[in-house]
């Protein structure tokens, strides 16, 4: 299975008629800095325990500073008791 990678640049709400929560997975972060200077956060989840492989990595995000900026914004409007 071939692991996803995305660079999130920006975000942009959209309002989804039906929504549920997901199964739980594990989620680990890095930080690190491109050869030109720029800094990312990657998150990358793994499988869960009921997949093939359950430990390796299924997805990966990384976010620029714009679109963390963003997140934080969405985090502090949408879930203020989180952002204490």
């Amino acid at each position: 299975m071939e692991v996803l990678m995305a660079l999130v640049k920006s975000l942009k709400a959209l309002h989804k008629d039906r929504c549920s929560p997901h199964g739980p997975v594990e989620c680990t972060f890095t930080v690190f800095t491109d050869d030109a200077g720029t800094k990312y956060l990657q998150l990358d989840t793994y499988g869960s325990a009921t997949r093939q492989i359950p430990d390796k990595v299924s997805q990966s995000l990384q976010f620029s500073g714009e679109s963390l900026r963003q997140l934080r914004d969405l985090i502090e409007r949408e879930f203020p008791r989180a952002s204490r």
